[in-house]
């Protein structure tokens, strides 16, 4: 039951997530199958379904057969123990089909793929040092990740994304640096 409900609320955080998807430049050229692989994050955006995340945080992505990515997240939690969410990733329904920066990923149970609601939008923003480094975003400006290959980034990088970030539009003053 527990399970269940944290799905539901999950499902719900998505639903705001998609957002218009309008004026929001992402990255030329993504090439998926570099893009795929370990990235650890460097700076995020607040928000609720990663408020339990006190110490590491990587996500790990598959490039399917299908041209899905096979997607898992996971942190550390205060008390030393890891969390860890799989989903799934598809190019976004709203976007040229040749666009492989403009993605969706879903949380959610596979049987409610149909709802456009349980799909949040993942914006490849840029990427810097042949993929070394990775700006996410959403169109709405709610949400955004600073990524990096390794665990410790090059912080003067890390700046220079926020920085780019805030001239898209985002709050990066309410940025909050991944331990």
């Amino acid at each position: 039951m527990k399970k269940t409900s944290a799905v539901v609320a999950f499902t719900v955080l998505l639903a705001g997530c998609a957002g218009t998807t309008q004026g929001l430049p992402t990255e030329s050229g993504v090439d998926l199958n570099q893009y795929a692989g370990v990235w650890y994050e460097q700076a995020r955006l607040p928000n609720s379904f990663q408020k339990e995340c006190a110490g590491e945080v990587k996500a790990t992505y598959v490039l399917n057969a299908d041209n899905t990515l096979g997607v898992t997240n996971q942190c550390v939690k205060a008390d030393g123990s890891r969390k860890t969410a799989k989903a799934v990733g598809r190019l976004a329904s709203s976007a040229d089909p040749q666009d492989p920066a403009k993605l969706e990923v879903r949380f959610a149970p596979g049987w409610t793929s149909w709802l456009p609601m349980v799909w949040g939008d993942y914006w490849i923003m840029k990427l810097e040092d042949n993929y070394q480094y990775s700006l996410v975003g959403t169109p709405d400006r709610k949400y955004l990740w600073v990524l990096s290959r390794a665990p410790k980034a090059d912080q003067a990088k890390v700046k220079e994304l926020l920085d780019y970030a805030e001239s898209q539009g985002f709050a990066v003053d309410e940025v909050i640096h991944t331990p």
